[in-house]
């Protein structure tokens, strides 16, 4: 047993990431704890944000023991660009929970138990939203410092992209787009590029991209722009196309395709900007180099 307690890494646990990670397990756990004691958490909303909660407070917990008991190096992973990409995806995640599931079952006014259960864990999810972006800033990676592609601002805004092309796909609506060939073709743009940044996270976190012959920087370079110029396209095409001839109705609920095409339109010029940063920092980290 001696031995076992020898390989135990408490810094996991103590350090500033640690006990970022630890915060998040608590206050995702509240949440969810919180909301199914009330039992409404109904519909697609409700699911989504107990997914968020149940799914994030797992994969930190197991972040937390594969570190302390210093199991992650047997895994066939780069853990560095793994851990990146889950906090930053968790970030994103929370955040989205922590607006939607307020907007959605918190009634005013808000006087009844189960609304003051709502209300905490509401607060407790915007908490967890601030722990897991504390564990991003504290582990992304210096200027320069490229070791681990995924904690760079290029690979920390390849997870945003593929997140933002996630809740795009959950606001199309096939009888919408399948009228007009333009917002067809703004459907393919959001899923040429969410196929490719997906695929530019996976294969960093599977150590797969030093087999790809060509060199790596360059076609990530090039990927990036022809994702901003497909992006550009789509942002003209899908407000131009969606809303021509059409005001909004009324009334028009949260369901209604008025709204979740502006949610689309919003969501596509996000998408814009980041493509757009990461262009301009993966130009500098490829071209611009510190000696």
């Amino acid at each position: 047993s001696g031995r076992t307690m020898g390989t135990l890494n408490l810094r996991a646990l103590t350090s500033w990431v640690g006990i970022a990670r630890l915060l998040a397990v608590l206050l995702s756990c509240l949440s969810f704890s919180l909301v199914a004691s009330t039992g409404d958490f109904a519909g697609p909303y409700g699911t989504w944000c107990m997914f968020t909660w149940c799914f994030c407070f797992a994969v930190t917990l197991l972040v937390l023991l594969l570190e302390l008991l210093e199991l992650y190096p047997l895994l066939p992973l780069s853990w560095d660009d793994f851990t990146s990409a889950f906090s930053m995806l968790a970030t994103l995640m929370v955040f989205t929970s922590s607006v939607v599931f307020p907007a959605t079952f918190i009634s005013s006014p808000c006087s009844s138990s189960k609304c003051a259960k709502q209300a905490v864990a509401t607060t407790s999810s915007c908490l967890c939203f601030l722990a897991y972006a504390l564990e991003v800033s504290l582990t992304r990676a210096k200027p320069g410092d490229i070791s681990s592609f995924l904690s760079t601002v290029p690979g920390l805004l390849k997870v945003f992209e593929a997140y933002v092309a996630c809740l795009i796909f959950s606001l199309l609506d096939m009888n919408e787009y399948k009228r007009e060939s333009g917002l067809m073709w703004c459907v393919a743009v959001y899923s040429i590029c969410f196929i490719f940044t997906l695929l530019i996270i996976l294969f960093t976190i599977g150590r797969c991209l030093t087999y790809i012959p060509c060199p790596l920087e360059k076609v990530l370079v090039g990927y990036n722009m022809l994702a901003l110029l497909m992006y550009l396209t789509a942002m003209v095409l899908w407000p131009l196309y969606s809303f021509r001839g059409r005001g909004r109705p009324n009334p028009c609920n949260k369901d209604c395709p008025w709204n979740k095409n502006l949610g689309v339109t919003f969501l596509t010029i996000f998408n814009l900007i980041a493509y757009l940063v990461d262009l301009v920092y993966s130009t500098r980290m490829v071209f611009f180099r510190a000696p």
